[in-house]
């Protein structure tokens, strides 16, 4: 019964406050792995306008520069998505409990009811 209202109350939950949670409490939770993909999706696309910019004007420091910072991020990406491969992912609930929000959410739930 008690898993029952940990997943309603997780349901509950909203995408940003999960991505807050993500990044107050230990682990990383879906939503926010899901953010952190979109970024780096962002930033690759970025990137690549920019080293198209720099192909046109010719200028090989340019190039050279944005296709280093390309390469460190997609290093930086590689790695995050291998690091995340290894420990896996958190649920909302379990960051919730490791913060100490859980009980308090189920007591006020309680209470109005």
């Amino acid at each position: 019964m008690e898993h029952r209202h940990a997943e309603s109350d997780a349901g509950d939950v909203s995408s940003a406050k999960a991505v807050l949670l993500g990044a107050l409490a230990p682990g990383v939770n879906g939503p926010t792995w899901i953010t952190l993909k979109s970024t780096f999706l962002m930033l690759g696309l970025c990137l690549a306008v920019m080293l198209a910019l720099a192909f046109s004007s010719s200028d090989s420091w340019l190039m050279f520069h944005v296709a280093f910072l390309f390469l460190i991020c997609l290093t930086l990406f590689l790695l995050l998505s291998w690091f995340l491969s290894q420990i896996g992912l958190v649920s909302i609930e379990h960051q919730m409990r490791e913060m100490g929000l859980e009980h308090k959410d189920h007591l006020e739930n309680l209470k109005s009811k």
